[in-house]
């Protein structure tokens, strides 16, 4: 699956990483938990989303143990019974997913034995007439991100996406003549996120994580203006003078949001060398805390737990063969 070759991918990559380096975040991480085993953002109490993104650093990390995954199942227990986002379906999913493995605790063991039917009739709740789907039931266009979620979730039920034929075609409405992807539809210049999540989401419907590879490049993608090297020329063009990538072109500074999402995504369309990944690697490297944990970038002050996976991630796509 594709959420399992990521996670596969920055584990190994993790593994290079300085032991020092990995062992202050990860006590940052155990940190950050709250007492009733969820993560916060930097405010608030526990949320799935934020939970989601602790345990996919602490996997990344090799460090997600049964005993972290029992403590975690109070919050997710009890978020079972919430009313639930596309972004909060996907959580709950891939966290699941997460316990299972580094735990083999199976979430859903008291639940109905139609919950899979259940979250997929919920995903179709958020589809839109155009094909795609949105952050809203009831919207009227959808969100090439969103689309990208529920593609996921698909996946980890073990489903496909429902009209396939409109969802490829939803996604490819999206794309501009700079050569990627927009979130909305009255966007006229593409943005790193968008075009990582329009590129994802068309590989999920190739289940394939290369679909397009060179030599295999998605047959929608071959037309004029709609070809693979435009993807990989808009991402190229958008690292800042600091390393990191910014989210559009019209924005001076970089993040670590769109840093990891285009490096992925480069990754994944075997153009990594389009950029200077040590330039990237010293980016991210420059927005760890003392302590620990990872800023947004050098606009921000504060550490969360979203930015330390991003983090830990560009470093992990970027970590060097050799590593002490």
């Amino acid at each position: 699956m594709y959420m399992q070759a990521l996670t596969r991918r920055l584990t190994d990559g993790a593994a290079r990483l300085p032991s020092a380096m990995r062992e202050r975040h990860r006590v940052y991480l155990l940190k950050a938990r709250n007492g009733d085993g969820g993560f916060s953002g930097r405010e608030g109490g526990s949320d799935l989303y934020y939970t989601a993104f602790g345990l996919r650093s602490l996997a990344m990390l090799d460090t997600l143990t049964p005993e972290f995954c029992r403590e975690t199942l109070p919050f997710l227990r009890d978020s079972l019974t919430r009313s639930a986002s596309v972004i909060d379906l996907f959580s709950l999913l891939y966290a699941a997913l997460l316990v299972q493995a580094g735990g083999g605790i199976d979430l859903f063991a008291d639940s109905p034995a139609d919950w899979p039917e259940r979250v997929a009739a919920t995903l179709e709740s958020f589809r839109t007439a155009d094909g795609g789907y949105a952050k809203a039931v009831g919207s009227v266009s959808g969100s090439t991100y969103h689309t990208f979620l529920v593609g996921l979730s698909y996946q980890l039920l073990g489903r496909r996406f429902p009209r396939p034929d409109a969802v490829k075609s939803f996604l490819l409405s999206r794309r501009r003549e700079d050569g990627g992807f927009v979130e909305l539809a009255p966007m006229k210049r593409s943005g790193t996120n968008p075009t990582a999540a329009a590129v994802g989401a068309l590989q999920l419907l190739e289940d394939e994580p290369e679909a397009l590879a060179p030599g295999n490049a998605h047959p929608s993608l071959t037309r004029p203006a709609r070809t693979r090297s435009g993807v990989i020329d808009l991402l190229a063009a958008l690292p800042s003078p600091e390393g990191g990538f910014r989210a559009n072109g019209r924005i001076p500074v970089a993040d670590l949001l769109s840093t990891f999402t285009g490096l992925w995504t480069l990754r994944q369309l075997n153009a990594l060398d389009r950029v200077d990944g040590g330039a990237a690697r010293r980016y991210a490297e420059g927005l760890q805390a003392p302590a620990g944990g990872f800023r947004g970038g050098a606009w921000d002050d504060a550490t969360d737990v979203e930015y330390t996976f991003y983090g830990l991630g560009v470093l992990a796509l970027l970590a060097p063969t050799n590593t002490p």
